[in-house]
């Protein structure tokens, strides 16, 4: 599984960071650990986001160990942190 990170570019959820939890042909399910978690994430087109390309190694080893709501609230959070 890739780790990757989303930055949202449109939307009322505009400038927010989420965790790419799976990708569907156009669309991508994103999840932030705090209002969309891994039972409800959110749907949205490709088009709308800006997939980071560099992550920090903390995120990468945070996300490597499961994926969770925990982890990805934790790896969400360091990423705005180390911005």
């Amino acid at each position: 599984m890739t780790i990757e990170m989303a930055k949202s570019l449109s939307g009322h959820d505009k400038e927010q960071f989420y965790v790419v939890l799976h990708e569907d042909g156009e669309f991508v399910y994103l999840v932030n650990g705090v209002n969309r978690t891994l039972e409800k994430p959110k749907k949205k087109n490709r088009k709308h986001i800006q997939i980071i390309k560099k992550l920090p190694g903390e995120i990468i080893e945070c996300l490597s160990k499961g994926v969770t709501d925990t982890a990805v609230k934790r790896a969400v959070k360091l990423y705005e942190q180390n911005m």
